[in-house]
């Protein structure tokens, strides 16, 4: 009888190791790079910056090569990423300065907040931006951990430039803070070491949660605005200071994916990398970037892109991002989309991996693109349309191939300006991905249907310039001393 109970004991454990490991949680690591253009990449055409972590980790997965940032600059975009939804719909579109008052409400649902519903432990590592006031760090919105700065490496003292932006004569930004958790441990920070401890960091926190599931935002900074790197990445590149810290990314992703490797883990870890949006524009030479960090601020005029435009507009090279997913054994490898997808549907799937619960009394944006990931037949985006939005004014609707471009936003100068009144322009991405030609004469029904989208989109989410407030919008988080 002993020998029996013996038996059945041991078969009953092996019996609930197959349950547990069939039920195991994937791990997920969300890598964001800062500022990387569409095509500066490797696997996405690249020929004077060389990644080959990337290139490895696109031929283990695939590339979504119609994944879009929902707006061309820094805080909306990972306001986007963070809640699922277009950061004009919560009230964050515009970027996060440290004399901001504003930040991410309490209120809102954040990718960490779910995925803690189901166990999982959390970390930002890098670069926050959605406020740094305390009530707006990442632990007080379901991280159980940060290191990090909270905003872009390039709000230092030097940039005196920001007096009128902050409406005051003399104003001056404070030192760089590090923060762990809600604590300035270093002030100012190092930011030529900060991409290697960040890195550093990252490895930690997987290695002392291998045995559980984790989520990891990994935000590294070098290839934002001072592009400095460790000496031996200096040099390194074919272009510039901006390709030296690409390839120092390209580095950080390749010892994230060694230590998951280390630890038998990439059969269970979905690897995400895209960037926040695109690439530093030639325009930024006239600002006062160059003159503050020299080389490490200078943008290459001559560089050539595949898509027009960059940071800050809304041109493909604004908004459209390389993007990479990564699984072993699940996403088929080798393998490419051209799907339209967006960084808020990562809130979305990710959820429905770890089998938490979309909110249900408010709209979210992002879709569940598993589906795509996985290469199921006949997958399709989940999306009617992308809209392209900056500083809440609506500047484009994108269905299929075709995008609709409205000439009086996202151009580089804002909204506004002597085209703001000029017709809409009508774009073929597929044939005219540099959008060069206007063809909205010869498709007038086209135009009709995607304007239709537009006020759909107005009457949803608003559009500042022309005074339309969104029906399904909230209200952006204010210091307690600061309510309108």
């Amino acid at each position: 009888m002993r020998f029996i109970v013996a038996g059945i004991s041991f078969w009953l454990a092996v019996i609930a190791g197959l349950v547990g490991a069939a039920e195991r949680l994937p791990n997920i690591v969300h890598i964001v790079a800062d500022d990387v253009g569409y095509d500066d990449i490797g696997c996405f055409g690249a020929r004077d910056i060389k990644t080959p972590n990337l290139d490895r980790l696109a031929a283990r997965g695939m590339r979504l090569t119609s994944f879009y940032s929902p707006a061309p600059y820094c805080t909306a975009s990972r306001a986007a990423m963070i809640t699922g939804c277009y950061a004009d719909r919560i009230g964050l579109p515009p970027v996060l300065f440290p004399y901001s008052k504003i930040g991410i409400n309490a209120n809102e649902v954040t990718i960490g907040e779910l995925l803690k519903t189901r166990g999982y432990r959390t970390a930002v590592i890098g670069k926050w931006h959605l406020g740094h006031q305390r009530e707006f760090l990442p632990v007080r919105h379901g991280f159980d951990f940060f290191l990090g700065i909270p905003y872009p490496n390039d709000h230092e003292p030097d940039r005196r430039g920001w007096s009128k932006q902050a409406g005051r004569d003399n104003y001056t930004p404070p030192p760089m803070p590090l923060i762990r958790n809600e604590t300035v441990v270093e002030e100012p920070a190092e930011l030529e070491r900060l991409p290697h401890r960040f890195t550093v960091e990252a490895i930690r926190y997987i290695r002392e949660n291998k045995d559980r599931p984790f989520y990891l935002h990994f935000a590294n900074i070098e290839t934002h605005t001072p592009w400095f790197t460790a000496g031996r990445f200096v040099g390194t590149s074919q272009a510039g200071s901006y390709g030296d810290a690409v390839q120092s990314l390209d580095w950080s992703v390749g010892q994230i994916v060694a230590a998951l490797d280390d630890l038998n883990l990439l059969d269970n870890t979905l690897i995400v990398f895209h960037s926040d949006n695109g690439y530093l524009p030639p325009s930024s030479n006239n600002s006062d970037l160059p003159n503050v960090y020299g080389k490490y601020a200078t943008v290459d005029a001559s560089r050539q892109h595949v898509v027009r435009g960059g940071k800050g507009t809304l041109f493909e090279g604004g908004v459209r991002v390389s993007c990479i997913a990564s699984w072993l054994g699940k996403i088929p490898e080798g393998t490419s989309t051209s799907e339209i997808t967006a960084s808020f549907d990562w809130f979305a799937t990710f959820a429905k991996l770890a089998g938490a619960d979309l909110p249900a009394d408010r709209v979210i944006d992002g879709k569940d693109i598993s589906s795509l990931l996985f290469g199921k037949p006949g997958a399709k985006s989940p999306h009617e349309a992308f809209f392209y939005y900056h500083a809440g004014n609506l500047g484009g609707v994108r269905q299929g191939k075709w995008k609709l471009s409205f000439p009086g936003v996202g151009r580089g100068g804002g909204a506004g300006g002597k085209k703001a009144e000029a017709s809409p322009e009508l774009y073929d991405l597929d044939a005219d991905l540099g959008e060069t030609t206007d063809i909205a004469a010869s498709h007038p029904d086209i135009v009709k249907r995607l304007l239709a989208l537009a006020e759909k989109a107005r009457d949803d989410i608003g559009d500042a310039r022309l005074q339309r407030r969104g029906r399904n919008v909230r209200e952006v988080g204010r210091l307690k001393d600061d309510q309108p």
